[in-house]
């Protein structure tokens, strides 16, 4: 079964903690917590102190903290992140004038390394990293806020991504963000995808948590 990972964001800003103890408690493995500057991206969230209060949560359902930087410099704040309790540390291509530091800076912190592209991003920008690397987060929306709509024509580029990690013989993981929802879970999967992240998906409207969680299950179990 591919891995869910719900974004915390997409929550009640004042129930962070309760609200991922009840999707944790649904049986997910990852937590994925979105990090933003205003800078990077139009919008600000939260940032070491909200990790190290989620920390706490993850470990009681054994589930990682897959922590995603959309900010500037984010080189300068690896280590603030990795002491707070991240499991995953993504970086932005486009926000790293030297990946590779990046990469090496989130590993001698004792995290998995990942790299995310924006949608207009060419898949160029990933040559001569992908060996160094754990995770590759394709977005399929534009960054900043929750809610959007998924691109299209994010699928065919997670099918590029995923020939590119298999002609290295590599197992990193291929995360995908944005609009994830039952109607086009299954459709990434098949491109490519093992990591899901769904936020709207997850904590919108009024079903319970847990029977969002299983909606999406359900839409991974159909028949390729």
């Amino acid at each position: 079964m591919p891995t869910l990972a719900p974004s915390i964001i997409a929550s009640d800003p004042g129930r962070y903690a309760a609200c991922a103890d009840e999707a944790l408690g649904a049986g997910v493995e990852w937590l994925h917590v979105d990090v933003m500057d205003g800078h990077f991206v139009p919008n600000i969230t939260i940032g070491p102190d909200v990790v190290e209060a989620l920390r706490p949560v993850a470990d009681e359902h054994g589930a990682q903290l897959d922590v995603h930087l959309m900010i500037e410099e984010p080189q300068q704040y690896v280590d603030a992140f990795a002491e707070a309790g991240a499991d995953n540390l993504t970086v932005h291509v486009e926000a790293c004038t030297h990946l590779h530091r990046a990469a090496q800076r989130i590993r001698a912190a004792g995290c998995n390394v990942g790299v995310a592209l924006n949608p207009a991003t060419p898949l160029g920008h990933l040559d001569g990293i992908l060996p160094f690397v754990d995770l590759v987060l394709v977005m399929s929306v534009n960054p900043g806020f929750s809610g959007q709509s998924y691109i299209p024509e994010s699928t065919a580029k997670v099918q590029r991504v995923r020939r590119q990690l298999n002609a290295l013989g590599s197992s990193a993981h291929l995360e995908v963000d944005g609009g994830v929802a039952p109607n086009n879970a299954m459709e990434l999967i098949r491109a490519g995808a093992d990591v899901l992240v769904a936020g709207n998906a997850v904590f919108g409207g009024d079903q319970p948590v847990a029977q969002n969680i299983e909606a999406l299950r359900n839409a991974l179990t159909l028949k390729v």
